[in-house]
């Protein structure tokens, strides 16, 4: 008896996600970025004083920007990989795709938001950059491919993004940690 009230989170969640992908996407993202702040200042940086306007960014970044991003780019790697493609081989060619081609982009574009949301200038972006980057690609090549190889292969579209969020709970705590 213990697991039907997660069985009608779930089924309530698929249902809800079948509607409205975007948007639960969206509430997925923002609420797991949010947590992996929240881990990182209380747990990593055993902050006294909790930065709500630091997590509340992290929020905004999850919803906003991060949600409708992966959604446009899952969309994008399914038309270019296409249907007819073999499972093993698709998901193989979306590792790829997604690690060789997004990744990089995506990183440094987060890593720069975050710093003009931090209040930095240009030259301050790009220095945290050039000091950042490379140990943020360094783990990223740790984390996701063998994640995303597991989410292309086994795991339905619509629950690619639910699959990211969970293990990004782990990507965002660092992203934040490694940001501030």
């Amino acid at each position: 008896m213990t697991g039907m009230p997660f069985r009608k989170f779930w089924d309530l969640y698929l249902h809800t996600l079948n509607k409205n992908p975007l948007t639960t996407q969206i509430v997925q993202t923002g609420a797991l970025m949010g947590a992996g702040d929240v881990i990182a200042q209380k747990v990593l940086e055993k902050k006294s004083k909790f930065d709500t306007a630091r997590c509340l960014r992290f929020v905004a970044l999850g919803s906003f920007m991060v949600a409708p991003t992966i959604r446009v780019w899952y969309l994008s790697m399914e038309r270019l990989v296409g249907p007819s493609v073999p499972k093993i081989r698709a998901a193989l060619s979306k590792v790829a795709l997604d690690q060789g081609c997004f990744a990089p982009t995506f990183n440094a574009v987060f890593l720069s938001v975050i710093g003009v949301c931090q209040g930095k200038n240009w030259e301050q972006v790009k220095e945290k950059l050039s000091r950042e980057y490379r140990d943020v690609m360094l783990t990223n090549y740790t984390i996701w491919p063998p994640v995303q190889m597991i989410n292309f292969f086994f795991v339905p579209f619509l629950l690619r993004p639910l699959v990211v969020s969970i293990i990004a709970l782990v990507w965002n705590t660092y992203l934040s940690f490694k940001s501030n």
